[in-house]
């Protein structure tokens, strides 16, 4: 019987104990393992398209029934590229400083008494994601290079691509000796609610889709949530911006791919700079087939539909964007901390000091300068890929990758010392000098 054959909890639990031996791999053992995963999933790509095909037919019936989102379908998809991306992404994990094992300080607390604090995997990760196939190989990639185990829960409409590609990953660890339960993958919602309530053994749980179904998951369960609800990014031009940089990086953020948390979803402008660059840029968006909607100073500049309250509080995920003109960066400023979600937000700006002051002012995971929403993403900020994407405060905060599947623990050296050593008349001090490592 194999892992993925066992009840739940004997097969959380087979997860757990592969977790422990990768957490003893050597680095070598692990990249080569992950090599082995890239190079079977550019072997298997027409298996791989052939699951996806039948997955895409299930979810076209879905999206004619309103049953699935254009955004959903989107994720959903894979391609020929998606899939050569899916293995550059884990060749990019492979090529990553290995996070586990790191002295991060060592400090003499005595003579002979001596402490380090050293990096150490989490354990057990419970992913859960709707659509997306692709978030399979980079949760399992960034697993395997942190030596983690990981519990995958896909949506129902990706189940034949994600056993797919389990089981292309499976085949890839086993030629390396390593045991396949460290990827395990759950495939109904029953599952889903159960793996929730397995606190003893999942040590995080990522959850990855809509608003609603984050907030089920953080409201479901006793294991720490790292995630995001919302992805309303704003995109706020300036009136000292340069209208052909401000058009392209509108176009970009909000076309490259409108399904995406971090793609925009409200297009703030100065009303200085408005009628100038509005004409102009709703053009461009609706030469790419976005439907634009704006506040009554906007539609006075541009053909376009009304905008309304919900709007301004909307993650369309689709080829749909809000626009409003502001009077000021003060009032962009305070429109973002009203209606933003800490995701990602971007300034367009010549002027150096307007956009110190919105970097400093605005609170978000990314704050960007004439630079799109869209580089808000684990593989482009050089992580090689990412397991989510945190709103948090706390870190890890924004993209996710390595560094956010560590932990670390204290070691102590010591060669008989007790406490009761410290305290008295006679009372030995400590030293607490660092220590090079």
């Amino acid at each position: 019987m194999g892992a993925l054959d066992l009840p739940l909890r004997e097969q959380v639990q087979a997860t757990r104990q592969a977790a422990l031996r990768l957490a003893l791999l050597p680095t070598e053992i692990k990249n080569t393992a992950l090599e082995a995963i890239a190079a079977a999933v550019e072997t298997r790509t027409d298996e791989i398209l052939a699951a996806n095909a039948k997955d895409l037919a299930a979810a076209s019936d879905m999206l004619a029934k309103g049953a699935l989102t254009a955004a959903a379908y989107a994720r959903l998809k894979l391609t020929p590229d998606k899939i050569g991306t899916m293995a550059a992404g884990v060749r990019d994990v492979m090529k990553l400083t290995d996070p586990v094992g790191q002295v991060q300080w060592s400090r003499e607390l005595d003579e002979g008494l001596i402490l380090h604090r050293k990096t150490a995997p989490l354990g057990v990760l419970g992913i859960i994601f709707e659509s997306r196939p692709d978030a399979v190989t980079q949760i399992s990639s960034l697993a395997l290079k942190t030596g983690n185990g990981v519990v995958l829960k896909g949506g129902k409409e990706a189940v034949n691509s994600c056993r797919m590609l389990v089981e292309v990953i499976h085949a890839a660890l086993e030629s390396r000796g390593i045991p396949t339960a460290a990827v395990s993958l759950l495939t109904t919602r029953e599952e889903t609610r159960a793996l929730l309530a397995l606190d003893d053994l999942v040590d995080l749980v990522i959850p990855r889709g809509s608003n609603a179904f984050v907030r089920y998951v953080q409201d479901n369960t006793k294991i720490p949530v790292l995630g995001h609800a919302d992805g309303i990014c704003h995109l706020y031009v300036d009136r000292t911006a340069d209208i052909d940089k401000a058009i392209s990086l509108t176009v970009d953020s909000k076309v490259d791919y409108p399904a995406a948390c971090n793609a925009l979803e409200t297009l703030l402008v100065h009303e200085e700079i408005a009628a100038d660059f509005l004409p102009r840029a709703v053009a461009a968006l609706q030469a790419k087939q976005v439907e634009v909607r704006g506040c009554d100073r906007a539609r006075a500049l541009a053909e376009m539909s009304a905008a309304g309250e919900i709007d301004w509080a909307t993650e369309y995920g689709d080829l749909v964007l809000a626009v409003k003109l502001v009077d000021s960066l003060d009032e962009a400023i305070a429109h973002i901390e009203q209606y933003g979600s800490r995701h990602t937000e971007a300034i367009v700006a010549e002027d150096g000091a307007t956009a110190e002051q919105f970097m400093n002012a605005v609170d978000a995971a990314g704050v960007f300068h004439n630079a799109s929403t869209r580089f808000s993403d684990g593989f482009r900020y050089g992580f090689g890929a990412e397991v989510g994407i945190s709103t948090q405060k706390l870190p890890p905060r924004g993209p996710v990758g390595m560094e956010g599947l560590v932990t670390y623990k204290y070691l102590l050296e010591g060669d008989g010392h007790i406490v009761a050593s410290y305290s008295g008349p006679n009372a030995r001090r400590f030293t607490h000098r660092e220590l090079p490592f």
